[in-house]
């Protein structure tokens, strides 16, 4: 027995030693890949909607099924948005830039005030001193305590489950992304204001050759799925039992990137339209690792592994996750806080 426990600790110091070594052999892309994965994802996306505009004209009740399928296509869309953000799409700064920024018109994101605003969350994932950016408006125990009604009032409605998958996705896609973040840099902000002024164009040409009614009618159903999925999936891969949060002094980056982030184990097809990002672990440790090397990435190395995963029907007790409580180092519910008061008195 005490042969097999030393054996086993000694293969998650390898482990834990060889990691870079792993994430190094996987953050190369493929240009071929990469460019099949553009027209996988961008060709059926924008068949799909000519498809829904089609439908329009006999029922809009064959345009609902058709925006979640185009839904799933945006989504995938996103993902290689995101990886230009990170650079990790082409081996081309050039190349993510301009693709970057194409995706981000079909996203409705401005592409590098959102790159600006996503480096800021993976630096600072996981650490309760440097929320408030980039991250889900998450309050610790004694925060939600002291703080004021109207403020305890907006973060349970703001936490809560309809809110959080129809408002709060239309708002950020649609409002909030429309303007430049209190220091933003000049090019952060001339992005927000390009990205704006090439979608004025397109409603206004679109709307022009197909009726503004039609189009508005498309794109909002498909904003709104796709943005709900989108934030779905930022919730859970920072909001799920057992999740890593800390001090900033006692913040450490590799152990904020293996238990701070969701190993999201998807069925296969959710995972294909997903773009793999259900291996947030993998991605929050070395974020250049393109989308389509992650699971090979993940299946390198026994440390890896070793995270325990989420599932699709765990995720949704993520719901039930509200607070944070320093005292056990846990995310807890609102329930949570009648046993506090009562162990208070």
């Amino acid at each position: 027995m005490q042969t097999g426990s030393n054996s086993d600790q000694r293969n998650s110091k390898e482990a834990t030693v060889g990691w870079k070594e792993t994430v190094s052999q996987y953050q190369t892309p493929n240009p071929w890949r990469s460019l099949w994965q553009v027209i996988n994802s961008v060709v059926p996306y924008l068949a799909i909607w000519y498809l829904m505009y089609r439908g329009l004209a006999i029922s809009v009740w064959l345009t609902i099924p058709l925006a979640f399928l185009a839904s799933g296509f945006l989504a995938r869309t996103f993902i290689i948005f995101h990886d230009c953000g990170h650079g990790s799409f082409f081996k081309s700064w050039r190349a993510n830039e301009v693709l970057g920024c194409v995706m981000g018109l079909l996203t409705f994101v401005p592409f590098h005030h959102w790159r600006w605003e996503h480096a800021m969350h993976h630096a600072r994932a996981g650490d309760l001193d440097r929320r408030g950016s980039g991250d889900v408006w998450t309050m610790t125990v004694e925060e939600y305590l002291n703080a004021p009604r109207w403020k305890r009032f907006a973060y349970r409605i703001v936490r809560n489950p309809f809110v959080l998958l129809t408002f709060v996705p239309l708002i950020l896609f649609l409002a909030l992304q429309r303007v430049p973040s209190p220091g933003a840099r000049k090019r952060e902000k001339r992005s927000v204001y390009w990205t704006n002024a090439a979608l004025l164009i397109l409603v206004l040409l679109m709307g022009s050759l197909m009726g503004f009614k039609q189009f508005l009618l498309i794109q909002f159903l498909v904003i709104l799925i796709t943005s709900a999925v989108g934030v779905w999936l930022f919730y859970v891969q920072h909001q799920f039992e057992g999740v890593y949060w800390n001090r900033g002094r006692d913040w450490d980056f590799i152990t904020a990137a293996l238990k701070g982030s969701s190993y999201y184990k998807l069925p296969k097809v959710l995972q294909w339209f997903t773009g793999n990002i259900g291996f947030h672990h993998i991605h929050h440790l070395h974020p250049q690792i393109p989308n389509y090397l992650l699971e090979k990435c993940h299946k390198a190395n026994p440390l890896f592994q070793a995270v325990k995963p989420v599932t699709l029907r765990s995720s949704l007790r993520s719901f039930r996750l509200h607070l944070w409580d320093e005292a056990s180092e846990r995310l807890v519910g609102f329930g949570h806080l009648a046993t506090l008061r009562k162990a208070r008195l």
